[in-house]
């Protein structure tokens, strides 16, 4: 069961986390967590402060949110917690250290600053763990940087499955066949040296992922504050609705572009390991959310979602020399490769290759890079909807009525095929909504 930032915001969070994991114990749960909300930024403010040499006004920052912290350890443990103070005591002195550290530059950056973001997720999985033995579960925390090895990639570290595998089951078997509850912080790890490491962007839902596939759970539960993956972003349509069932092929599609709720990384090790991922609310636990199956049916009208993705950048480039060479297309991969950036929609014809790119930070070079194969043209301020169902590709006449629901409406770019779930499409960003909106209704 994985507890997301926002379900352990505040003491009637932790309240609700408690009713869900007492109310299924006879499963033997083990509990991963987020940091509380708003805290992995704080920390990372703090960070960028010391960077600059403010120690001072870095660990200052950081003080009303371990007030919250000992707020909701007040409230469950009116007469102390002496375990979870001394963890405070210790995570401030330490971060101390870490700061300073940052400020001098004695150490390298990327190192300090995966070592002092992961101090939300070791305060909350310490603080939870006591609040849940203080209502009477048999809880342990488990430290997850000796759980969860990885390589040396400070900020986005790889786990190394089969040590990870191998540690995760010698620690916690013994102690879920003894009754007890593990508890353990999300998206932090450790490499080899002991040297604290991060998974990244979804790490936390990664990181629930690799123990469930480690323990080879019968369910790993991703607890959140919406129900589960919904036809559409709810701001966009009031009328969306929960999907019941998901393929991991159709999640992994909706989570890249643009459904908030999964990423499709969290999913791989559960998707290797045939285990069903459902997609609960904390704020609503007795409603169904989404269950993501290996495999999942058609709907009857082909489509489960629509998702979309904004700030999208095209870039076009076009070449005579492109007509009928071979090599081209790997010039032009390996032009992106050098600038670890990733391609979201790829579009070809004889001369020329349309491509989408949603982070456009060190687009200057990468331009001026494509320029040595042809002539590059880039447009900003796009949206990519992206239109997920299983049987999409098989289906006639579907493509068809999509585009016919929006004819008024430019389409600048359409990828169709390359997975057999997903119709992609760019339009301007300013139509998007309106997009949404129309295909949500004709469709839903």
């Amino acid at each position: 069961m994985k507890f997301g930032g926002t379900s352990v915001g505040d003491v009637a969070a932790f309240e609700r986390v408690f009713h869900v994991v007492s109310s299924q114990i006879d499963k033997h749960p083990v509990v991963v967590v987020s940091a509380m909300t708003r805290v992995t930024d704080a920390l990372l403010a703090a960070f960028d402060h010391a960077k600059k040499g403010d120690h001072a006004a870095a660990i200052a920052s950081l003080e009303p949110h371990f007030e919250r912290h000992v707020e909701v350890a007040r409230h469950f443990m009116p007469d102390g917690s002496a375990v979870f103070d001394s963890e405070l005591k210790f995570a401030r002195e330490e971060l101390s250290d870490l700061l300073m550290r940052a400020a001098r530059r004695s150490l390298p950056l990327s190192m300090l600053k995966d070592a002092i973001v992961s101090y939300g997720e070791q305060l909350l999985s310490r603080l939870l763990a006591e609040v849940l033995k203080a209502k009477g579960l048999n809880a342990r925390q488990f430290d997850s940087r000796r759980l969860i090895m990885t390589d040396d990639e400070f900020g986005a570290a790889q786990p190394l499955i089969d040590e990870t595998n191998e540690i995760v089951r010698l620690e916690l078997e013994p102690s879920i066949k003894a009754g007890e509850v593990p508890v353990m912080g999300g998206f932090i790890a450790g490499n080899r040296a002991g040297e604290t490491t991060t998974l990244g962007r979804g790490g936390s839902d990664y990181s629930a992922a690799i123990v469930a596939a480690a323990l080879h759970a019968s369910e790993l539960q991703i607890w959140t504050d919406v129900t589960g993956v919904m036809t559409c972003d709810p701001r966009i349509c009031s009328d969306a609705s929960t999907i019941p069932v998901l393929s991991y092929e159709e999640a992994a599609e909706l989570a890249y572009f643009g459904a908030k709720v999964l990423h499709p990384k969290t999913i791989k090790p559960a998707v290797d390991n045939s285990i069903p991922v459902r997609v609960c609310n904390t704020f609503k636990p007795d409603e169904i959310g989404t269950m993501i199956l290996a495999e999942s049916g058609e709907a009857p009208n082909k489509i489960k979602s629509i998702a979309s993705k904004k700030n999208i950048t095209i870039l076009r480039i076009s070449s005579a020399r492109m007509l009928g060479a071979y090599g081209f297309m790997s010039a032009v991969f390996q032009v992106f490769d050098r600038h670890r950036t990733v391609i979201d929609v790829i579009s070809t014809s004889e001369v020329s290759v349309a491509l989408t790119l949603d982070n456009s930070d060190n687009i200057d070079k990468l331009v001026e890079d494509l320029r040595r194969l042809g002539d590059v043209e880039v447009e900003t301020g796009y949206a990519v909807i992206c239109v997920v169902g299983e049987g999409l590709r098989a289906s006639t006449g579907l493509a068809s009525k999509i585009f016919s629901t929006i004819d008024d409406v430019n389409v600048a770019l359409v990828s169709h095929g390359a997975s057999a779930v997903n119709l992609t499409f760019v339009v301007r960003e300013s139509d998007a909504a309106d997009v949404i909106k129309k295909l949500h209704e004709e469709f839903f």
